[in-house]
């Protein structure tokens, strides 16, 4: 029975896509194993190393269907690797030509390269995740454009913003994630052909030809040296993974804030049930949050642990290989479903904007009191008119009362402004800087 939360059947959906599963599986695993011996075959037929009716042979014999799990868990956990095993089986499913199976690779070759080909599949569906969240940001960020709401750092009321401003950091963050996407692939989707010692040297003089047909077969790159114990490539994916779970985080962090009664200013959209309570039939719980937050936990501990893969003895290393068989597939499959919570949660999120505005206005004003002391700047100086906007917001705070009375009640002030000015400067609408201007600005931030 599955123990972790990603093979759960009750939970893998929640924490997962049967997609990217479908990428890493079993099955599709073994299927890339066969595919990379395949075509290293074609390509050392094509190339005179093998009788091209081997590689024909293997070509048309060569099927990952037919091998027997059991068999090969078995040779397996003998061997400590999975593809001497494979290799025993897919020879005796091609005949005699089978002798010609795996010819010149080694056991990693095969790994390595069948992983990258699993990576870049894994990267188009993370490519189209992010493609269709930055749609729905786009609009959002457009539909919000000039809402005013409460701009908050350290928790506490800032400046007024927009709601529109809010969902434009989050769309930058998204577009330069998939700038990130662009620009890692030259790094990361180079396939692995080195033999024992990464030499090439049981191929003769034809290894680099067969290196390079093999790359150009699979449509992969091919890198100029053997990368056995260089995995900077693959750590890169995954950090690139823990960036985008970390923006996803930070989003639902936000939402999940926004969804408290205090607040009342954003809600995951309405699902009968969702969110559910099983004592407490009013709660209606930040759940697509709760588990983007923890899925960006997740695969932040594996980016480390990617980093760890890293460090490698040598020219073939002794274990640290061993920790990307399982930090890949799961960042991958966590990243997934997060960005599946992240399109769902967003996409359907219902905004209150008369909340907002209600949020904007709980403190009587002394949300706007920079724009009050930069408006009283140039009659007394900044500096003495910060002084008197701060010693007014300590009486409104104290007073309950709005600061525009207080304010108007101080001749340090009113022998300078009057009551419309002071109104003026004391409404959160009329300081919400270049935020709508930025907005407009992100959302004409294109990838090149």
């Amino acid at each position: 029975m599955p123990v972790s939360i990603l093979e759960s059947r009750i939970f893998k959906d929640m924490f997962g896509s049967e997609r990217m599963r479908a990428v890493f599986d079993d099955e599709a695993t073994l299927r890339r194993y066969t595919e990379v011996e395949i075509a290293l075959a074609k390509v050392q037929g094509e190339l005179g190393v093998i009788p091209r009716q081997a590689a024909e042979a293997i070509a048309t014999r060569a099927d990952a269907s037919q091998l027997d799990y059991d068999l090969l868990k078995r040779e397996t956990e003998i061997v400590g690797y999975p593809i001497l095993p494979l290799v025993h089986q897919l020879a005796r499913i091609c005949g005699p030509e089978g002798e010609f199976l795996h010819w010149g690779a080694t056991t990693q070759d095969i790994m390595d390269t069948a992983t990258v080909l699993q990576v870049r599949e894994a990267l188009q569906i993370i490519e189209a995740d992010l493609a269709a969240l930055d749609d729905v940001l786009d609009a959002m960020a457009h539909t919000y454009r000039d809402t005013p709401m409460a701009g908050r750092t350290h928790l506490q009321h800032a400046l007024p913003i927009t709601f529109g401003y809010k969902a434009g950091v989050w769309l930058l963050m998204i577009r330069r994630h998939r700038e990130r996407l662009e620009q890692l692939k030259p790094r990361v989707l180079i396939g692995q052909l080195g033999g024992a010692a990464g030499t090439l040297a049981s191929l003769g003089e034809d290894g680099l030809a067969v290196s390079d047909a093999l790359m150009k077969e699979l449509g992969l790159l091919a890198s100029p040296i053997s990368w056995h114990v260089a995995r900077d490539g693959l750590a890169e994916a995954v950090q690139f993974l823990g960036l985008v779970t970390g923006t996803l985080g930070k989003i639902a962090l936000d939402i999940m804030i926004m969804m408290t009664n205090e607040y009342a200013e954003a809600f995951e959209p309405f699902v009968k049930g969702r969110g559910a309570s099983s004592t407490m039939p009013q709660k209606r719980n930040p759940i697509s949050c709760e588990l983007i937050w923890n899925a960006s936990k997740m695969v932040r501990q594996q980016a480390g642990l990617a980093l760890d893969a890293m460090m490698q003895d040598f020219e073939r290393a002794t274990g640290p290989w061993h920790l990307e068989w399982s930090v890949i597939p799961e960042s991958f499959v966590l990243t997934a479903g997060a960005l599946e919570q992240a399109k769902f949660m967003l996409a359907g999120l219902e905004v209150d904007t008369s909340r907002m505005r209600h949020n904007l206005d709980i403190s009587a004003g002394l949300i706007v009191a920079e724009a009050v002391m930069m408006g009283l700047a140039p009659h007394i100086g900044r500096q003495t008119a910060h002084d008197v906007v701060y010693d007014a917001c300590r009486k409104a705070a104290d007073s309950r009362r709005p600061l525009a009375d207080i304010l108007c009640e101080d001749p340090k002030v009113s022998a300078h402004l009057d009551r419309g000015s002071v109104n003026s400067l004391c409404d959160p609408g009329n300081y919400l800087g270049s935020a709508p201007q930025m907005v407009d600005r992100v959302r004409a931030f294109r990838n090149s």
